[in-house]
């Protein structure tokens, strides 16, 4: 592709980004093609969202000036990233659930006949964008109806809709099944193909980087280590860019001789959603000690108000749970996880962490009592405590000014980091792990998928939620397949493909008797 077809769209010319206490860009310069696909990868905290919220408008840099299109940015703010047609999907869909599709899609720009919405207008937009670029949607269904891969095709349609010419992709597969994502991947290739569109994907998969993009530029601690063609690199040359040193994701350590003991169990389990409505219908499973029992699911199916109803966190509307042979009905969250279990959530921000707490806070959470921490009631040892935050501080690499610095100033890698190290510092023989390692980078990935096995070889039973498929395969002695709230098979990981297993994902394959 020769610089002629493909002119700089894009420009960052020695932009730098000053947050209190981090350098998150520093002196990064840049050019982005018209016409190509993008890969922007890098450790968590490395600068790369950082740098693309700028281009979209959302931060303003520090020092260094950006142009579009030829011409310097001279506002900075997300409707006039707009208006010079850069559009934004991000991670988290910003979607009205009641709405139907159309009406998210023209959000802001309602079409009206005289003074009332032109629903039939509405309804011939949506039709038209399918048609002028591949994403299928159903103009009329509700948001709230559809699949978590049909919402960001939503989200997408209503960046197109906006005028985009360069879409700016936020880990666009972490909600996909492998289908969808090769789906997503097609519409990709269509765009940039025939609208010379140009797509800016920020992901830390590397193995998509080299399936769809042209060029990669790595990041690292705020800086720009590299842009290369993406045929001239591969998988290990990108993660030894990223961290520094090479990186590899070996064999994990496995000992497979466990004592059968069932730690979790589940029967017949039905629980509600927010709106009343079943999320988990007639569902069963069992963990053992020594085992990782991995639920493979798109998004959106019942695993979070099945990992809540183990936890406490929801009430059970019928079934059973047991932990350690304890019925756990009508417990409180403290009384089941006095029996013997840990828990990582999904959502770190509202119930992982407190953000205006401190990081020693944070990780003494649960521990104030003992004997090393508190004289009493009132008297804390700030001293023990901080010591011993610095430890967990230290092991897993979080990265932040210090243990006394607010845990709402970490970016949200490390702060799942620091919900990791508290609930595997505590040495129980149960294990509720949901999305352990989303937004976090390559290196601390291997460490948090070792010390999950580390646990497991200890004769600890883990249930563990992934959006990775990737991630169930390497951790999980059993997968179970789930779908709106029922499971849907159950397989050894060697025994089936992940192509197929997607099938069993969307509602295909046996059902579970009850």
């Amino acid at each position: 592709m020769s610089e002629i077809q493909h002119p700089p769209i894009v420009q960052f010319s020695h932009v730098s980004m000053q947050f209190p206490g981090v350098l998150a860009n520093d002196d990064v310069t840049l050019d982005i093609r018209q016409g190509e696909v993008f890969a922007l990868v890098g450790e968590n905290g490395a600068g790369k969202s950082t740098l693309m919220n700028i281009l979209y408008g959302l931060n303003t840099p520090t020092s260094g000036t950006v142009s579009v299109k030829g011409k310097p940015v001279d506002e900075f703010s997300p409707s006039a990233a707009i208006a010079r047609g850069i559009g934004m999907v991000h991670q988290h869909f910003m979607l009205v659930p009641s709405f139907t599709v159309a009406q998210n899609i023209v959000l802001g720009d309602e079409p009206r006949k005289g003074l009332f919405y032109d629903f039939a207008r509405t309804d011939q937009i949506v039709e038209e964008l399918v048609r002028e670029y591949g994403l299928k949607v159903n103009a009329r269904d509700r948001v709230e109806d559809i699949s978590v891969g049909l919402q960001q095709r939503v989200e997408i349609l209503k960046t197109l809709h906006r005028g985009a010419d360069v879409l700016i992709l936020d880990e666009p597969t972490a909600v996909l099944t492998p289908q969808e994502t090769d789906e997503l991947f097609d519409v990709i290739r269509r765009i940039v193909r025939e609208k010379a569109m140009t797509v800016i994907i920020i992901t830390h998969k590397l193995y998509e980087v080299m399936a769809i993009s042209d060029r990669v530029g790595v990041m690292r601690r705020g800086q720009l280590v590299g842009v290369s063609e993406t045929k001239d690199v591969n998988e290990r040359i990108l993660a030894s860019m990223m961290v520094g040193k090479d990186v590899l994701l070996e064999d994990l350590d496995r000992i497979d001789d466990h004592d059968d003991t069932t730690a979790i169990e589940v029967e017949n389990l039905q629980v509600m959603d927010n709106r009343g409505l079943p999320a988990v219908r007639g569902l069963s499973l069992h963990v053992e000690r020594g085992e990782v029992l991995g639920i493979a699911g798109v998004e959106g199916n019942g695993q979070s108000e099945l990992i809540e109803a183990i936890t406490g966190m929801r009430p059970i509307r019928g079934g059973t749970v047991r932990i350690q042979g304890k019925d756990i009905r009508g417990m409180t969250t403290g009384e089941i996880r006095a029996l013997g279990l840990a828990h990582v959530p999904e959502d770190r921000l509202s119930t992982g962490v407190s953000a205006q707490s401190d990081i020693t806070d944070n990780l003494i959470v649960g521990k104030e009592k003992l004997p090393q921490f508190s004289r009493g009631r009132i008297h804390l040892r700030k001293r023990s405590m901080r010591a011993y935050a610095q430890q967990l501080f230290d092991r897993y690499d979080i990265r932040g000014a210090g243990v006394d610095s607010l845990v709402g100033s970490l970016s949200g890698g490390n702060m799942q980091k620091v919900v990791l190290a508290r609930e595997f510092s505590f040495d129980t023989p149960v294990l509720i792990i949901s999305q352990p390692t989303r937004g976090v980078d390559i290196g601390a990935m291997d460490f948090i998928h070792r010390q999950i096995m580390e646990k497991r070889n200890a004769s600890c039973a883990i249930l563990l939620v992934s959006a990775d498929l990737d991630e169930l395969y390497r951790l999980s002695d059993r997968l179970v397949t789930i779908f709106e709230g029922r499971i849907t098979g159950e397989f050894k990981p060697k025994e089936i493909g992940k192509q197929e297993i997607s099938h069993y994902m969307t509602g295909g394959g046996r059902e579970e008797q009850a």
